[in-house]
């Protein structure tokens, strides 16, 4: 992928937004703080960063530069058409490579957030020269095994009386009745799986409206079809890795198992009640596990 001299900034929203035009596609990245570079991968797929750029804070004021940065197809990383050549991970992964040598970065930590584990996974095993360390946050595995789960394990991780409501709105939507109301209902029933502190599921209800479906079918279409499965493909991999999960994550603690006892350098950190977004959960206990890892 070749870039073009084109740049430009945006202001929206009180975030600088750094609009990057390449021969490709618009790539638009944000940066926070100053340091050693960690670009922070966000999960979906199908979703922006937005909900990143919290996380990203938090962890720039540990001295760190942290980069977050819309996928291709999503925010305002516009990509025409979207379609099964454009959107997948090969293209993702070399989106982010193409990121790390715009920004001049000879190596970087790489945080990848559930989908996002997946995305630096294969990142890591095409690029591991340009890798210092992996952080893999309540992480995708290294097959497509977790796919076959999360759906009974969302389920068990409702009451009763969710599972009957969402069960009545997912039927809505079967049906083609896709408004506003019923979407809205869905993602606010589906959110109480996600978090341990259900104070936070309005915030990850909005996240969960955000969804291009297109994008996230195309994404898991693509790693089927290359048969995305890097077990026991990282014993030569040396650089540090911090896998770390919630006790109560819609991703079960076996995938977060698996992914530490494939990489020969791997920590692995389970944090009690705590969901699939620990720096909301449990953000001092998150928080201190990235500091200590980042710092070694």
């Amino acid at each position: 992928m070749q870039t073009s001299y084109l740049y430009c900034l945006l202001f929206s929203l009180g975030y600088l937004y750094n609009l990057w035009f390449t021969q490709d596609f618009v790539v638009n990245y944000r940066t926070f703080g100053q340091g050693k570079p960690v670009v922070i991968i966000n999960g979906g797929p199908g979703m922006n960063s937005d909900g990143f750029a919290g996380i990203a804070q938090e962890i720039a004021a540990l001295n760190y530069q942290t980069i977050i940065f819309d996928q291709r197809g999503t925010g305002k990383s516009i990509i025409e058409p979207i379609d099964a050549s454009t959107i997948t991970i090969d293209r993702m992964v070399e989106d982010l490579e193409v990121l790390r040598k715009k920004l001049g970065f000879e190596k970087w930590t790489v945080m990848g957030h559930s989908f996002g584990g997946i995305l630096a996974t294969h990142y890591a095993a095409l690029y591991p020269e340009r890798i210092e360390k992996i952080i893999f946050s309540s992480s995708g595995g290294l097959t497509l095994k977790f796919s076959e789960y999360v759906g009974n394990r969302i389920q068990t991780l409702l009451t009763a009386e969710q599972r009957d409501s969402l069960a009545y709105y997912q039927e809505k939507l079967n049906k083609g009745e896709n408004t506003a109301y019923n979407l809205q209902k869905r993602a606010s029933l589906l959110a109480n799986a996600y978090v341990y502190d259900k104070n936070h599921a309005p915030a990850i209800a909005e996240r969960l409206l955000q969804v291009n479906f297109t994008i996230n079918g195309l994404v898991f279409q693509n790693l089927q079809a290359i048969g995305y499965n890097y077990t026991g493909k990282f014993h030569a991999f040396a650089q540090p890795v911090l896998v770390l999960q919630g006790q109560n994550d819609i991703i079960a603690v076996e995938t977060a198992q698996e992914i530490a006892q494939n990489f020969p350098n791997a920590s692995l950190v389970l944090l009690d009640n705590c969901g699939h977004y620990g720096w909301l959960d449990q953000r001092e206990e998150y928080l201190e596990a990235v500091k200590n890892f980042l710092s070694k």
